[in-house]
């Protein structure tokens, strides 16, 4: 790593806590980062601040610095009932929100001031009992903020500095709602000091500074080119069925490296690390599918080095500082230009080099002008060597278990397992045959009549009517009222039973009554829907003479 990043400005120069200086000096920090020394100057002064830079320039410890410093400068108020925060640190994504933590833990420890993260997906009931006894630096996502505000863990009338970090990704997630109802349950933007940090300051994010920030000061750093200047990119024109090849063979020929391959889908993700661990390649997948505790470890190990290679969809492109990160790989191209910005922007940070392959496939190809328009230059294409093409079986592609990655439940409780599920396949399988052997055990409609017919020889009483005309045969069912001598034949009992009922002495109400019952014992019961055709066959008047 080296040192063209930095300016000449010093830290020490600024009129910081020296506890803070304590902390910066633990961390090995002495010169300003260009963001930095445009920041610092002004934010320190108390004036509201939206910075644009790019990724991996150092716009975190910016806002830390100018955070801790108004806290030790000003006497903190006495905290009354429910916990009070005086500084409130929005971010888009997990991921971002720990990060943020944990370079405040670094450049703080000797300030005394106590911070907290804050997010979904873990750990419910144990950050809203340390949130409850009362924290100075409130760092987390807007989710899981406003439900702990809403159930009164915590309030707003004590910040005193609010910071948005990614604030055009925050539009992108949706977040902006969530923002503004933050916003407006604080003090007034006189009382309070505003900062915003984004990597590109668009028309909504400049409107939302000027909304909520008392007369901001923009701050922009402009490089010479919109991605970083030590990052060497270059792109394969590749087919689908090349693409895994091509990967296994590149990640083999990388053996120190450090590997984030992006991709656009969960399911692609899931995909490319099959082959990838079948071919004897450690990977693990970030997306938004694993919980929250996975993949804080798989972060760690990532950065640690104990995994080489990391497989994520866009969740790991933005705002997460990962050292080191030797290859970025678009295994797919994204659609959106400025994700390809920011995925890169994983290597070659902090004035470290570091490469950027693209494979413009089949599907993905019409991506890379709209890329290339969107950077300012054009990428160079490499050929594809039958050298980088690795022999890759397609047996050895190998699956997630789903199990473990769609079980989100806090308290243990796992969701329906594969074995189930495939009980269920197998009953469902079965079901048709079971279907067929029901359907040849039930006697058929003729069957019932042809058996019921020397029952039946004797002539039955049947009440007269006029609305009934001869048939040999029952008249076809038609839904709605039956016609009346159709009613007293479905209502005629057989011979040895109770007393015959006509149609002209039983009321309307109870004959449809009755034909409803009748009509609902057949629904369930198809053989006695038979025989009750069989009787009617044989009350009809042909039959009966």
């Amino acid at each position: 790593m080296t040192d063209t990043h930095l300016t000449q400005t010093r830290f020490d120069s600024f009129a910081l806590d020296q506890r803070i200086l304590t902390g910066l000096a633990d961390a090995g920090f002495t010169h300003c980062t260009p963001i930095q020394a445009e920041t610092l100057p002004i934010a320190l002064e108390g004036r509201d601040v939206a910075g644009q830079a790019q990724t991996g320039t150092g716009k975190t410890a910016a806002f830390l610095l100018v955070v801790m410093q108004r806290l030790l400068s000003r006497p903190a108020q006495q905290a009354e009932g429910r916990c009070r925060p005086r500084a409130l640190i929005l971010a888009p994504t997990r991921e971002l929100a720990v990060q943020i933590h944990a370079d405040t833990q670094l450049l703080g420890r000797h300030t005394g001031l106590r911070t907290m993260v804050v997010y979904g997906g873990t750990g419910y009931q144990q950050q809203r009992d340390e949130l409850a006894a009362g924290i100075d630096v409130l760092i987390g996502t807007p989710g899981r903020l406003i439900d702990y505000y809403k159930q009164k863990v915590f309030d707003l009338n004590a910040i005193e500095a609010v910071v948005l970090d990614e604030a055009d990704r925050m539009f992108d997630l949706g977040f902006i709602k969530d923002i503004r109802y933050l916003l407006r349950r604080m003090p007034e933007v006189e009382a309070r000091q505003g900062m915003l940090f984004s990597a590109t300051l668009s028309y909504r994010v400049t409107e939302l500074a000027y909304e909520h920030m008392n007369h901001p000061q923009l701050i922009k750093i402009e490089a010479e080119q919109v991605t970083a200047d030590r990052v060497r990119q270059c792109c394969y024109m590749t087919s689908n069925e090349e693409k895994i090849p091509l990967l296994v063979g590149l990640v083999r020929g990388w053996p120190d490296g450090r590997i984030i391959v992006f991709v656009n889908t969960k399911r692609e993700a899931d995909r490319v690390w099959g082959y990838l661990q079948g071919n004897g390649i450690n990977t693990a997948v970030l997306s938004g599918d694993v919980p929250q505790k996975k993949r804080l470890k798989l972060l760690k190990d990532f950065t640690q080095g104990a995994l080489p290679v990391l497989v994520g969809t866009d969740v790991a492109a933005r705002g997460l500082h990962i050292p080191d990160v030797t290859h970025v790989v678009n295994y797919d191209l994204p659609e959106d230009p400025e994700d390809y910005v920011h995925r890169i922007g994983r290597t070659a940070r902090a004035g470290a080099a570091g490469d950027a392959i693209g494979f413009v496939c089949e599907t993905y190809a019409f991506c890379l002008p709209d890329i290339e328009a969107f950077i300012g230059a054009k990428i160079p294409v490499l050929p594809v060597d039958s050298e980088l093409l690795a022999e890759v079986d397609p047996r050895s592609r190998l699956r997630p278990d789903r199990a473990d990655r769609e079980d989100r439940r806090e308290k243990g409780k796992p969701r329906r397992r594969t074995a189930e599920r495939g009980e269920r396949e197998e009953r469902g399988r079965g079901r048709p045959k079971d279907r067929e052997t029901k359907a040849e055990a039930r006697p058929s409609a003729g069957a019932v009549e042809a058996s019921t017919a020397p029952a039946l020889v004797e002539p039955v009483e049947v009440a007269p009517t006029t609305d009934a005309a001869p048939s040999s045969r029952p008249k076809p069912r038609r839904r709605g009222k039956r016609p009346s001598g159709e009613q007293a034949a479905l209502t005629s009992p057989p011979s040895g039973a109770q007393p015959q009922v006509s149609a002209a002495e039983a009321t309307p109400a109870e004959g449809e009554a009755e034909v409803k019952r009748k009509r609902r014992r057949r629904r369930r019961k198809p053989a006695a829907a038979a025989e009750s055709q069989g009787a009617l066959t044989q009350s009809s008047p042909e039959a009966v003479d």
